[in-house]
């Protein structure tokens, strides 16, 4: 039976600001909560798909780096991992977890690693903060606008140090972090737009059912999603090379727009430098598409519209820079070219992603794509989302994180009992 979300209940939300992680790893453990150079950061993992295979290809070798558990509801996936890390370390240590629960319970971990589908990472981030676990959490980082606001405030409440699985800022030759360096310092004159071409928003789930077979827990799948039969394109079994098609459902995630939106919208923000702000309101292209073209208007006049190649275009009073994983391209050509001057902004370069986080585990400092730079860059596309699925412009109050001219039921979705979204 479902649990109804309640208008008290989404106005309310929030996450108490004074509360107390309910176990002490050893990062927060003597006050001033960094982990010693010579200690070794152990790390679980909570979800063993592809992408978490992916990630252990940098976990494993990196020295400051143990993982010392996986979590995953289907026993192929929890064994294959655990397969991998015990033939890497040499030993068979890693242990195995159906229940996220029984990976935070432990007080010799001091992070976690957050790979599931993306209806799953707004309880599991807020369960590690009570657990006191430092987190890497894989974009998109929410389902919902509330559970977007929700995941900042459960890691400010706990001091918890949060990276944002989104590695444009950090790696790519630092081709983003060029043009966003030039954008800010002005080299294409006034910005007027952004145009970010990403997907297209999810729709409703229609798969047919088919049988489970042993081996993974599907109700546990589901979480907090509307409960449905199985189906092999949601959760495929065995080991797969491929991404699963979860993402088109709006049950489960907000579609390949926000799947590579979460990474050219965080972008086009930090090339504006609104990092820690957001638009006044989201309106519908000029057609009513309902697929393409929303636009987001700033405050400043800026305008970000959803559409264009592959990537993100600045377009500004001057000239245009395009930049993509495999392009970085001005008009004129020479934009580019002029080097930068002593006197210009300049933006972080890190080594990677991986080793920003690490420093940062034990400096206390916050990481490139903190909590709150991955939560905003996810409200973005939540927006235009809205207004696809509603037919319909919004406004938006970036600072009270609320919809100034709608239910604020949109806010969020209807959770099956058992899953609302834990407090602090």
């Amino acid at each position: 039976m479902a649990q109804h979300i309640t208008r008290r209940s989404v106005l309310g939300a929030g996450v108490a600001a004074a509360a107390s992680p309910l176990f002490l790893p050893r990062a927060v453990l003597g006050g001033v909560g960094r982990i010693a150079p010579s200690e070794t950061i152990a790390v679980g993992f909570l979800g063993m798909g592809i992408r978490a295979r992916e990630l252990l290809g940098g976990f494993l070798p990196h020295p400051d780096l143990r993982v010392v558990a996986v979590c995953d509801v289907d026993t192929r996936r929890r064994e294959d991992a655990k397969g991998r890390i015990d033939r890497h370390y040499g030993n068979s240590d890693c242990a195995m977890y159906t229940d996220y629960h029984d990976v935070l319970a432990r007080r010799d971990i001091d992070a976690v690693a957050i790979c599931t589908p993306d209806h799953w990472h707004t309880i599991m981030v807020v369960d590690a903060c009570k657990a006191g676990k430092d987190i890497y959490c894989e974009k998109p980082l929410t389902l919902s606008l509330l559970e977007s606001k929700a995941m900042i405030d459960a890691v400010r409440a706990t001091g918890r140090i949060f990276q944002t699985g989104s590695q444009q800022r950090t790696e790519y030759d630092h081709r983003f972090v060029t043009a966003c360096e030039y954008v800010r310092n002005g080299r294409i004159g006034r910005l007027l737009n952004v145009n970010v071409g990403v997907g297209d928003p999810a729709g409703w789930c229609d798969l047919p059912a088919e049988a489970v077979e042993p081996g993974l827990e599907w109700d546990r799948w589901l979480g907090p999603a509307p409960l449905r039969p199985y189906n092999s394109v949601l959760s495929p079994r065995g080991i797969n090379n491929f991404y699963p098609a979860w993402r088109g459902y709006r049950e489960y995630s907000g579609g390949y727009f926000t799947d590579m939106g979460a990474h050219h919208y965080d972008i086009a923000q930090w090339g504006m430098g609104m990092d820690h702000s957001g638009p006044a309101e989201v309106r519908l292209g000029r057609d009513g598409s309902r697929t393409r073209g929303a636009k987001l208007i700033f405050d400043n006049g800026v305008v970000i519209t959803h559409g264009g190649p592959s990537g993100t275009t600045f377009i500004g009073t001057d000239g245009l820079i395009h930049v993509d994983r495999g392009r970085l391209v001005s008009v004129p050509d020479g934009v580019l070219t002029t080097p930068l001057g002593d006197g210009d902004l300049r933006l972080p370069r890190h080594k990677n992603h991986l080793s920003n986080w690490v420093d940062c585990l034990r400096s206390r400092e916050l990481p490139i794509c903190d909590v709150e730079i991955g939560a905003r860059t996810i409200a973005l596309c939540h927006l235009c989302n809205l207004a696809y699925w509603h037919g319909r412009g919004f406004g938006w109050d970036a600072r009270a994180w609320r919809l100034t001219d709608a239910d604020p039921m949109l806010m969020d979705y209807e959770r099956r009992e058992g899953y609302e979204l834990p407090s602090l």
